[in-house]
């Protein structure tokens, strides 16, 4: 099952409080079975990564519709993570195999494997370099014609490191990365790892606790963020959290 949520980035997203909060404003439907590890838009094409063992995929989904469109079935020894659009392919990551794969974007042929030390997790890019994160409080930074680790920085929180960092979405000049088993967003200055601020999606996985919050795509003005096994796709909008009714 899987949830989508669509965030209106009014603003620049260097102007969002320390603490927003995602308020929904629409809806979608989606594939209830797809356990979302990776999203990301190439246009209006939105592709996905799913996990688990024997079931992990790439996918081309209708965002309007819901229709998987296109589909990579992984090896079931492999478990599915995080993928991004560069260029012409598609990169995606696994979990604890440290084989990634980089897939041709039109025909979803496989144009290699490469390696990595640790785990795979979340995965996007800033226009120069990947970016990785391996469930640490760590991003590297890979470059895409080696896919070898050029970097790395440790994401803090008023000193103290974030960790669990899964999937990553590139966001004016941000990155902006789940929290496992949390419903959180945290914004981070890549330059230095330091933490911008936090969006809450309480309000959502309230009313989808079948998984997890997971996977954020950007798309023009607007922001996806999917769940595991979630049941719909939402539109919301980012607010200051201390206008909510309630807020922590």
């Amino acid at each position: 099952m899987f949830v989508c949520v669509a965030l209106a980035l009014s603003a620049c997203s260097d102007a969002l409080p320390y603490h927003a909060r995602g308020e929904v404003v629409g809806s979608y439907a989606h594939d209830d079975t797809a356990f979302t590890q990776g999203l990301v838009f190439d246009d209006d094409t939105l592709y996905e990564s799913t996990g688990l063992y024997g079931e992990s995929s790439l996918r081309r989904v209708d965002l309007e519709t819901g229709e998987v469109l296109q589909i990579e079935r992984l090896p079931d020894q492999l478990f599915g993570e995080g993928c991004t659009v560069w260029k012409d392919t598609i990169v995606q990551l696994t979990w604890k195999a440290g084989i990634g794969f980089v897939y041709d974007k039109e025909s979803f042929a496989v144009r290699r494997r490469f390696s990595y030390e640790g785990e795979g997790w979340g995965l996007t890019h800033d226009g120069k370099r990947l970016v990785m994160s391996d469930g640490t409080s760590y991003l590297r930074f890979l470059d895409p014609g080696t896919l070898e680790e050029v970097g790395r920085v440790q994401v803090l929180d008023k000193g103290e490191p974030v960790e669990r960092l899964n999937e990553l979405e590139w966001v004016n000049g941000q990155v902006w990365a789940n929290v496992w088993q949390t419903p959180n967003v945290v914004r981070i200055n890549p330059k230095n790892g330091e933490v911008l601020g936090w969006i809450d999606f309480s309000e959502l996985t309230e009313q989808e606790p079948r998984g997890v919050l997971n996977g954020i795509a950007r798309k023009g003005r607007s922001i996806f963020v999917t769940g595991k096994k979630w049941t719909s796709i939402y539109q919301v909008e980012i607010k200051p959290a201390e206008s909510a009714s309630g807020t922590r």
